[in-house]
């Protein structure tokens, strides 16, 4: 079969043969339909993500079952399936509290060092990314990364929930937890900040501001349904949103992932406002941010994958875009083969696109 290879930092990747094993007794093998072209991706490629090479990238995918193992149940070929990274081993102390997304075990789902590879080429492994290495023809995963969904989801817009939906809608839903009748600003109007602008949407914010320096994705933010849009390039955000929401929104996402932004996030805040970082920060940079905000008891988290239980989040995003309250349909503002993958990152680069979503034969 063939994959997009990730061998050097700031390099294309190249699209390549390579070889897939048979399912072990809890894996599933799956045909990738199309698979959603992610920033966690790109920041593979620069280095800001720490990655094993060689490896085959890509973590948004959804496909059909080719084949499964002798133990798995709830799979069998044919079924349409989503895949998320959030894979969890059921045993350790986060998935026993309920937040298998922080699960500390997911080592029990992946073959050990001395198990013949998943992925491998001319005998040198290839390692899939978020345990998944969705730009690639085929996919052997764990059932637990796998999700049964009707036939009668289109599998372009399906793969979405992979990563982008599942974080942005599921960063104002679980996360955040925003309230209904609320204010919310959120930084970033790509595939995350409009999935989070849909969540706070869907859970009945009454305002909902859209912070970004392209003047077209304000305009796309005010399509998924965000109330009031502001060029960060041209004004200062803070004092804008601090205007239009009378002193302060009660929730803020940083969905970009940048020091800087996550300090006007704080910033933005009104007394006992909740920040919230979405966006992946290196993780060995520092944020900074004036004390005093914490006087008036403004509150920072972190969010990791939308804090999702993917097997129960996924049906009910599902169902709302059955009812037409989550949009995934414009969310796919390009789409591709596998050979386009380096195209996608460029076009995501150059903030040309909301999701670009590659598909398969």
């Amino acid at each position: 079969m063939k994959a997009a290879i990730f061998r050097e930092l700031e390099q294309p990747l190249t699209v390549e043969e390579v070889e897939i094993d048979q399912p072990g007794p809890r894996e599933v093998l799956i045909r990738t339909v199309a698979s959603g072209v992610c920033h966690s991706d790109l920041h593979c490629l620069h280095g800001t993500l720490p990655t094993k090479t060689p490896a085959v990238l890509g973590h948004e995918p959804a496909g059909i079952v080719e084949a499964v193992g002798s133990e798995v149940t709830a799979l069998k070929p044919g079924d349409h399936v989503i895949a998320c990274t959030s894979i969890y081993c059921g045993n350790c102390t986060q998935c026993l509290l309920g937040r298998p997304h922080l699960c500390v075990g997911r080592a029990d789902c992946q073959r050990r060092r001395d198990e013949r590879p998943r992925l491998s080429q001319k005998g040198v492994r290839l390692n899939q990314f978020a345990d998944l290495g969705a730009f690639a023809e085929m996919m052997l995963l764990h059932e637990r990364a796998v999700l049964k969904i009707a036939d009668d989801i289109p599998l372009d817009r399906a793969a979405l929930l992979g990563c982008a939906v599942t974080t942005g809608v599921g960063a104002a839903l679980n996360t955040a937890q925003v309230a209904p009748g609320s204010t919310v600003a959120v930084f970033g109007a790509g595939g995350v900040g409009i999935s989070v602008i849909q969540g706070a949407r869907i859970a009945g914010a009454r305002q909902i501001i859209a912070v970004d320096i392209r003047e077209s994705k304000l305009e796309i933010a005010k399509h998924f349904g965000a109330t009031d849009a502001i060029n960060g390039a041209q004004v200062d955000a803070v004092r804008e949103i601090k205007r239009l929401s009378d002193g302060g929104v009660e929730y803020s996402f940083d969905a970009i992932g940048n020091p800087r932004v996550l300090e006007q996030c704080v910033y933005c805040l009104a007394p006992r406002g909740l920040a919230t970082l979405v966006g992946a920060i290196p993780p060995d940079q520092k944020v900074e941010f004036k004390s005093g905000h914490l006087f008036v008891e403004k509150r920072i988290q972190g969010c990791y994958m939308g804090s999702n239980r993917f097997h129960l989040d996924m049906p009910k995003y599902l169902d709302l875009y059955r009812q037409g309250r989550l949009n995934l349909d414009d969310m796919i503002s390009r789409r591709g083969r596998l050979q386009d993958v380096n195209e996608a990152f460029r076009a995501m680069e150059a903030g040309e696109v909301t999701r670009t979503v590659l598909t398969f034969n």
